[in-house]
């Protein structure tokens, strides 16, 4: 099992954006935390599964690796850091 990390901000309306430090450009949200992390982990099976490849599943860094990152420690600043759980192996049994 693989985990990325992954911000979560809360938006003005009320609803959480989630980003992946590791993932440019790929956001996702919920109506709450739980919602805004069941999309989140959504969004990395579906990119797996991307016949186009237009999402690319750069390798997670750990928290260590993230924290010597400049944009990640500015990014994280009021954001909630979670780990999102992906399962690879999964994917390829299917």
């Amino acid at each position: 099992m693989v985990h990325y990390v992954a911000l979560i901000h809360q938006d003005s309306d009320g609803s959480y954006s989630v980003s992946f430090p590791d993932i440019p450009g790929v956001v996702t949200a919920g109506e709450t935390i739980e919602e805004a992390e069941e999309e989140a982990a959504e969004l990395l099976a579906f990119a797996a599964e991307d016949p186009d490849g237009a999402i690319v599943l750069n390798p997670p860094r750990t928290i260590d690796e993230l924290n010597k990152d400049p944009a990640f420690v500015a990014a994280s600043k009021d954001a909630i850091v979670a780990l999102i759980a992906y399962s690879a192996d999964a994917d390829a049994a299917e």
